[in-house]
């Protein structure tokens, strides 16, 4: 039997048709959780910008706060969250990344390496507010830091240790055993394995991991406020170092919490540019996050 010009070779059954409908559901279903999803962050963010239209400005944002924070700008608290969140990362990018190398490179598959990897897990999901006692019994007092930048800077890197060693090990992990393997068979070590194999093709996943939590330490109000975040701070306007390491400083969650509660007869448009400042600034480090993870994955050899 001879098939027509043009005709189809093979028929869709029913199973075949009933699978497309399937994954034609599914595709529907999931873009429109993703814009029930999207458009509330698109609402709220128009919201924010409309209220916050009247202060915000480049001055606004190299300004003191004057009248008792009832005018001005944020300098003081834009810098000191500056402070805070490049302290702290300084502090817990090294120890996460190394700590997180010898857990899944170094360390043998036993009780005591199965009980640190379960405190890891754990400590990721401990409330921002049981880090910020621990922080104030532990620097405030004990190490005797008193209230200060460095104590609120420590607290934020223990915070988000758990989260960098976590992700870490998961970007170690996504490296084929292979790599490892190719590299001890023609007589590298561990660390020379790990130092030009391992971690070039797992730099994209530990950055991103390590730059993220920028935004969840410029975010965090509880930590600060136990240990070094303060009411109000004199500085110059545009004075870059205003603070040192045993002062007290202000930032921009504690400063957005002061003004929305505390100060009366503040102008309305100023804690929604305060709230508009620390969430632009937070999405630029989600940004530049998303542009370096896909510039590094580019340059993958894999």
């Amino acid at each position: 039997m001879t098939v027509p010009a043009g005709a189809p070779l093979f028929s869709r059954t029913p199973h075949v048709i009933r699978s497309e409908r399937q994954e034609a559901l599914a595709k529907w279903l999931c873009f429109a959780t993703a814009v029930a999803m999207i458009l509330p962050l698109i609402a709220i963010m128009a919201y924010l910008l409309y209220r916050a239209a009247p202060s915000l400005s480049w001055e606004f944002l190299v300004d003191v706060p004057r009248k008792g924070m009832r005018e001005g700008g944020i300098w003081p608290a834009f810098i000191g969250t500056l402070y805070l969140v490049g302290l702290s990362l300084a502090v817990s990018a090294p120890i996460g990344v190394l700590a997180a190398i010898y857990l899944h490179e170094y360390a043998r598959d036993n009780w005591f390496n199965r009980l640190i990897n379960l405190a890891v897990i754990n400590l990721a999901g401990v409330p921002s507010i049981v880090h910020a006692l621990f922080g104030l019994g532990a620097f405030v007092y004990a190490a005797r830091f008193g209230y200060s930048v460095l104590s609120a800077a420590l607290t934020l890197a223990i915070m988000t240790l758990p989260v960098i060693i976590a992700s870490t090990r998961e970007a170690l992990a996504s490296v084929p055993m292979a790599f490892r393997a190719a590299c001890w068979n023609v007589g590298a070590s561990r660390w020379q394995t790990i130092r030009s194999v391992v971690l070039p093709n797992s730099i994209s996943g530990i950055l991103t991991g390590v730059i993220l939590q920028v935004s969840r330490a410029a975010g965090e109000t509880a930590p600060i406020m136990f240990t070094g975040a303060v009411f109000y701070k004199a500085v110059q306007r545009g004075d870059l170092f205003p603070y040192q390491l045993t002062d007290q400083c202000m930032a921009l969650s504690m400063h957005l919490y002061t003004v929305s509660t505390q100060v009366p007869n503040v102008k309305e448009s100023i804690p929604y540019a305060t709230a508009i400042v620390l969430l632009g600034s937070v999405l630029m480090v989600n940004a530049s996050a998303i542009a370096l993870r896909v510039w590094l994955r580019n340059r993958k050899r894999w």
